[in-house]
C-alpha cells in the first residue's frame, strides 16, 4: 500500500510500526484469545497496559513525584470546563492569554464560571504572536492562568513559559506535547487531547499537581470532579481502553525513537524545510505569523490569491499530501506535522512548493 503523507491538524499520523503492531495484535491480543477492544478493563492484562502507559509518561516527560497522570474522555474541550468548574470558585478569578481559536473557546468556558482577567489579547495582532511571557502581568490572587501553547489554527507556539509565582499555569498542550521536554514544575496542570502526538482521539491525557487536588469541591459531580479520578487511577469508570493502549504504544515508539530530544530534533528539521521555503519563494508564499512565535507543528502559509491556492490544495492532494487546506476560520493553507510525521513528508512538500512556484509564477 502506498501511505499518503497526512497534513491534517488531527486526527493526525501515527507512526507506522504502531499501526501495524496494532493489527497484529487487533483479534487477538498477547494469547489472550480475545481482542484488547473487548477485554474488560478490570482485568490484569488491561492494568498493566493502563499502568505502562502512565509510566512511560513519567518518564518521557520528567515528571516529579508530586503530579499525578489522569486518563480522561471528553477531549480537551470537557477540560475547558472541568478546569473552571474544579478551581473557579465563587467570588474567585483568573487569568487567560487569548492567543488563538483554542484560547477563545476555553475562556469562553471559563467566564461562564466566574471573572475572568484577559491579560493579552492576541486581536491586537490579529493572533500572529504570542507575548512575551515577561512581559504579562499576573493577577496576584487569580485561581490560575490559562494559556493554549500551541494553536493549532493560527500556527503560533509559546517558546517559552512564564512564572506564575503561587499562581497556578494551566495548559492546553493539545498540539505540542511530547513534541519538546517541559518545565512540568511550572505548571500546576497540563491537559492534552490525544490526536496529535499521543495517540488516536478519544482519550485526554491530564497532568495535575497534587496540591491542586484540594481546591477540587466537593458539590461537583464524581465525573467532573479530578480527585475522583486521581483516587480512582483513571478507573472510575470504563476508560477508552483501546485508545490507551495506542498511546502506550506511541509512547514506547517515541521512546525507541530517543525520546523528547528525537522529538524536538525531528520538529525543528521539518518545520525549518517549509519555512525556509517560504522564505525563499520570492513572495509566492507567505507566512503571516511573527518569526519568533512561529509554530514546528502547524506551519500556516498562504499564496498570491485563493484562486491559486485552491489549485495548489488540488495538486499537492493528488501527490499524495491530503489535509493542507488552511482551516475554515482563516483560509490559506496549513501543514500540521507532528511526532509521527516523517522528515520525508517535509521533504516531498517543500519540493513540490518549489515546484508549483516555478509552475505558477
Amino acid at each position: 500500500m502506498s501511505r499518503k503523507y497526512n497534513f491534517f491538524a488531527g486526527p493526525a499520523t501515527l507512526p507506522l510500526p504502531v499501526l501495524e503492531q496494532m493489527r497484529d495484535e487487533l483479534v487477538d491480543y498477547n494469547g489472550m484469545g480475545l481482542s484488547l477492544i473487548e477485554t474488560s478493563h478490570r482485568s490484569k492484562e488491561y492494568d498493566q497496559v493502563h499502568n505502562e502507559a502512565i509510566a512511560l509518561i513519567k518518564e518521557l516527560l520528567a515528571v516529579p513525584d508530586n503530579y499525578k497522570i489522569l486518563f480522561l474522555g471528553g477531549g480537551a474541550t470537557l477540560q475547558f470546563s472541568m478546569i473552571p468548574l474544579n478551581f473557579l470558585g465563587e467570588g474567585k478569578s483568573c487569568d487567560f492569554t487569548l492567543t488563538g481559536s483554542w484560547a477563545k473557546k476555553a475562556y469562553g468556558d471559563s467566564k461562564i464560571r466566574g471573572t475572568v482577567n484577559v491579560i493579552f489579547d492576541g486581536a491586537e495582532y490579529n493572533f500572529t504572536k504570542v507575548p512575551d511571557p515577561s512581559s504579562l502581568t499576573i493577577t496576584t490572587d487569580a485561581a490560575y492562568l490559562h494559556i493554549t501553547s500551541n494553536e493549532t489554527i493560527q500556527g503560533i507556539e509559546w517558546r517559552n513559559f512564564p512564572d506564575t509565582g503561587n499562581v497556578p499555569l494551566i495548559a492546553d498542550m493539545s498540539s505540542d506535547i511530547m513534541s519538546r521536554s517541559l518545565p512540568i514544575e511550572k505548571f500546576g496542570l497540563i491537559y492534552a487531547g490525544a490526536q496529535k502526538n499521543l495517540g488516536p482521539a478519544g482519550v485526554t491525557l491530564v497532568i495535575i499537581r497534587e496540591d491542586l487536588l484540594e481546591r477540587c469541591p466537593d458539590t461537583l459531580t464524581a465525573y467532573l470532579n479530578y480527585k475522583t479520578h486521581v483516587d480512582k487511577n483513571s478507573l472510575y469508570n470504563t476508560p477508552p481502553v483501546f485508545a490507551i493502549y495506542a498511546v502506550k504504544l506511541v509512547m514506547e515508539w517515541v521512546k525507541g525513537q530517543g525520546g523528547l530530544s528525537a522529538m524536538t530534533e525531528s520538529a525543528e528539521k521539518r518545520s525549518s524545510l517549509l519555512y525556509n521555503t517560504i522564505e525563499q519563494s520570492n513572495g509566492h508564499y507567505s507566512c503571516p505569523v511573527d518569526e519568533l512565535s512561529r509554530s514546528k507543528m502547524n506551519v500556516v502559509f498562504r499564496l498570491r490569491d485563493e484562486n491559486l491556492e485552491k489549485k495548489f490544495i488540488e495538486e499537492a492532494t493528488k501527490e499524495g499530501m491530503i489535509g493542507l487546506k488552511g482551516h475554515r476560520s482563516v483560509g490559506g493553507c496549513r501543514a500540521s506535522m507532528y511526532n509521527a510525521m516523517p522528515v520525508e513528508g517535509a521533504t516531498t512538500l517543500a519540493d513540490f512548493m518549489k515546484k508549483f512556484a516555478k509552475n505558477n509564477s
